[in-house]
């Protein structure tokens, strides 16, 4: 699904969610006043969602203006004015919520990532999300991710094989699965394969692994496994940590050598961005 269509969707359910059958409270305001609105933000943060939040007063009133002074993925500080929204006062009191839901926690989840980013520059170390996403905002999340500067791992099940211990077990064992996913998916396709100990990360590289994740992998652990990877495959196995890295040791992470560092909070552990949004006087 392309990024317009997901923006519809997400839109087209988060307002049907909110409205139901109408906006009772809106009715208080006669039908034909006009208001203007702007969103202020409250804290340091990377403006990140403009689109979803336009694709809210679009879907709902077309002819709503809006002018933005600030542009997507840029940090955004305490006081400063954001946009500014001209339109129906009903359409601008019923849609508020859904809109700033959408710009908090995209911005959220990009500010998030560019700590991280920011935390690893000069390593050569990347930045990668997971699946950990909130339900049903999946492209959205991973879209802001990458506009905190971070990189897209697979986008669900269908577009790479992660090969986790559950399915290791399942499969018969590290050999096994990977000749089998060998046999089944066609050259160029994503395999990676988890490993949690040296004995399987040993494993996976005699079985020709070009991506391996290291599950909860120490410092000393990690520095290990690259050196190995190294010797065996001369750099032409990708290695990425997971598990247990927090802003505190990211940095350290990145300085065993790794290629990519997973971070699942980065998606799943969010606090929204404080943004808000005042009415003026109706506009005539």
């Amino acid at each position: 699904m392309d990024l317009e269509t997901e923006i519809k969707n997400n839109v087209s359910q988060s307002l049907a969610e909110d409205i139901g059958t109408g906006d009772l409270t809106t009715l208080l305001v006669p039908c034909e006043v006009t208001a203007t609105a702007n969103v202020i933000c409250r804290e340091k943060a990377i403006l990140c969602g403009i689109q979803w939040f336009e694709a809210c007063f679009r879907q709902f009133s077309p002819n709503t203006e809006i002018s933005w002074f600030v542009q997507e993925g840029e940090m955004i500080y305490a006081g400063q004015e954001l946009c500014k929204i001209k339109g129906n006062a009903r359409t601008l009191l019923t849609v508020e919520r859904p809109a700033l839901n959408f710009l908090q926690t995209l911005s959220a989840v990009a500010t998030q990532t560019q700590y991280y980013v920011n935390a690893v520059l000069g390593t050569g170390a990347v930045i990668v999300d997971t699946r950990k996403t909130i339900p049903g905002l999946r492209l959205a999340q991973k879209y802001a991710v990458k506009c905190g500067g971070g990189i897209n791992h697979r986008l669900g099940l269908y577009d790479g094989i992660l090969i986790k211990e559950n399915h290791i077990m399942s499969a018969g064992g590290i050999e096994q699965a990977l000749h089998t996913a060998k046999e089944i998916f066609p050259i160029g396709t994503l395999i990676q394969i988890e490993v949690e100990t040296r004995d399987e990360l040993l494993k996976a590289l005699n079985v020709g692994a070009k991506m391996i994740l290291l599950d909860n992998f120490d410092p000393d652990e990690l520095r290990y496994a690259v050196t190995l990877t190294s010797q065996l495959t001369n750099k032409q196995t990708a290695l990425e940590a997971s598990g247990g890295i927090t802003l505190d040791n990211v940095r350290e992470i990145a300085e065993t050598g790794v290629d990519r560092i997973s971070i699942g909070s980065i998606t799943k552990d969010i606090k929204a961005v404080d943004l808000s949004m005042n009415f003026f006087l109706p506009y005539k």
